[in-house]
């Protein structure tokens, strides 16, 4: 069960790739403007800004992040993004840190380029830190006793269905359009006594708080503390750095452009 209050408890390092990939969106007026994976909804207002003449339509896979974007005015709907379809007056597609979930999203992107009108656009950014310590440990953890029986199938290896930016980049142009791909590698400045374990307890540990029992909850965090500070360390001023690696994907569907 997703938790729109934890999630947020980084909001503002978390948001930070958002604005800097739709910065990269050229399209001065949009008629629809579609943000998969909205989340709490607390950056599908900037969408709502920067294109206000726009209809915003937002989905998310998590009935509890619907209900918390709701609860911000915005009119968000439940829906598998894999079951997704733009409408015909879609002009921008934005999907920030959703679909790494998504095994298949390399053909949904592909599918999406062939179904928007030329002169839309595509923007997307995803994690790309699976090989890190924060996620390193939790598989380590997660194979002992007496979780491995509990967590065996949980998609642990989930950033082997994230490519490298030029996978992105050749799939998009081959289907037609424009594209500027890159990545970054943010360094996180956080404070508290465990915040990387805080950080990820709001996305990469998720699905291991849905196997657990409240104890085993408890547990498995607690066994988490030493391994996730032996790899981040604390900072004498009590910072802890937070290396934190994001690709992204801006494709404009090639043709004669609407709204720019």
């Amino acid at each position: 069960m997703w938790d729109p209050d934890v999630y947020l408890a980084f909001a503002d390092h978390r948001s930070r790739p958002f604005y800097d990939l739709v910065s990269r969106v050229g399209a001065k007026r949009a008629r629809r403007v579609v943000d998969l994976g909205c989340g709490p909804g607390h950056l599908t207002r900037h969408l709502a800004r920067r294109w206000p003449e726009a209809t915003i339509e937002a989905l998310d896979s998590s009935p509890e992040m619907v209900a918390a974007a709701r609860e911000r005015g915005i009119d968000a709907t439940t829906c598998d993004v894999r079951n997704w379809k733009p409408r015909p007056d879609t002009d921008v597609v934005v999907s920030n840190a959703a679909l790494h979930w998504v095994p298949e999203h390399s053909e949904l992107l592909v599918r999406w380029a062939g179904e928007l009108a030329a002169g839309s656009w595509i923007a997307v950014q995803v994690p790309g830190n699976f090989d890190t310590p924060s996620h390193a440990v939790v598989r380590t953890l997660a194979r002992r006793e007496p979780y491995a029986k509990l967590l065996r199938d949980i998609p642990f290896r989930v950033g082997a269905v994230v490519h490298p930016p030029a996978h992105y980049a050749n799939l998009l142009m081959d289907a037609g359009c424009k594209v500027d791909a890159w990545e970054t590698t943010y360094l996180h400045q956080l404070t508290g006594e465990h915040p990387v374990l805080e950080w990820i307890t709001g996305t990469a540990l998720v699905p291991v708080r849905e196997r657990l029992d409240d104890a085993g909850w408890q547990q498995f965090r607690q066994e988490l503390i030493p391994l996730l500070d032996d790899a981040y360390p604390r900072r004498a001023d009590g910072t802890t750095i937070f290396p934190f690696r994001r690709l992204f994907i801006v494709a404009e569907v090639e043709g004669a452009r609407r709204g720019s």
